[in-house]
């Protein structure tokens, strides 16, 4: 759907949401969470209300964007997962065995190597690739690191499910399900644990009121620098990661 500026934007239902919230990805993207049963025609005079403060919002945020030194990535050379320690150095062979609908296959070579092998031309393909990759990376090193600090807090959770969500860096639903952004893997290891404490202190609070936030800092005293940092955080995130196609 299209603002009257001419920005696109999606609607969301959340069974979480009280009211309509207009969400700016880090990417520019425009997102608007409704509570269950709004009458989503009442969503574009909203939207015009709104439209100044949104447009200000995405071209700030496109600004941000050209002045990171992510900016203009197409595929990358080298991957740093700040989160585990660990720079992966990727190369990219092109084959000429056919292959279905451009896929491409990732094979870690060496120590933090990865080879992308195949239509390596199709740029889209290989970032699809590269975003499994991440989300088994992810899988593989958040599932034992959140149960960690889980028992180390003392709160506890049903599961663990990894993604790549959008607008959020995690959620907490009302089952105690955790998702996880394996975008997460590019922060920084202090800002990782601090949003695993976050979601874990969800399981008992499934909002954000005082009583959370009183949760929040019994488990992470000093957590309001790390929660101003992660603000920035979408910074560490390349630009490969969340574009699809050129």
């Amino acid at each position: 759907m299209q603002l009257p500026t001419g920005l696109q934007y999606q609607i969301r239902e959340s069974t979480r949401a009280k009211r309509v919230s207009i969400k700016v990805s880090h990417w520019g993207e425009v997102e608007v969470v409704v509570p269950q049963g709004f009458s989503q025609r009442r969503i574009p005079e909203i939207l015009h209300q709104r439209q100044e403060w949104i447009a200000k919002t995405v071209q700030r945020i496109r600004s941000q964007r050209l002045s990171s030194p992510h900016a203009g990535d197409v595929l990358p050379a080298q991957i740093e997962l700040r989160s585990i320690g660990e720079t992966w150095t990727v190369t990219y062979c092109q084959t000429t065995e056919p292959q279905i609908e451009a896929q491409i296959e990732v094979t870690v070579t060496g120590s933090h190597q990865l080879t992308l092998r195949g239509q390596v031309g199709d740029v889209a393909a290989c970032r699809q690739a590269l975003r499994r990759w991440l989300s088994h990376k992810a899988q593989l090193h958040f599932t034992p690191w959140l149960q960690q600090v889980s028992q180390a807090i003392d709160l506890a959770y049903s599961r663990v499910a990894v993604r790549g969500q959008k607008t959020r860096w995690a959620s907490c639903s009302n089952r105690k399900t955790i998702s996880l952004n394996y975008k997460l893997l590019f922060l920084p290891a202090p800002l990782v644990r601090y949003i695993f404490v976050h979601e874990l202190c969800h399981t008992v609070h499934l909002n954000h009121s005082p009583q959370f936030w009183a949760l929040v800092a019994a488990k992470e005293p000093a957590y309001q620098p790390l929660d101003r940092a992660l603000r920035d955080g979408w910074r560490y995130v390349p630009e490969w990661v969340e574009r699809s196609s050129e």
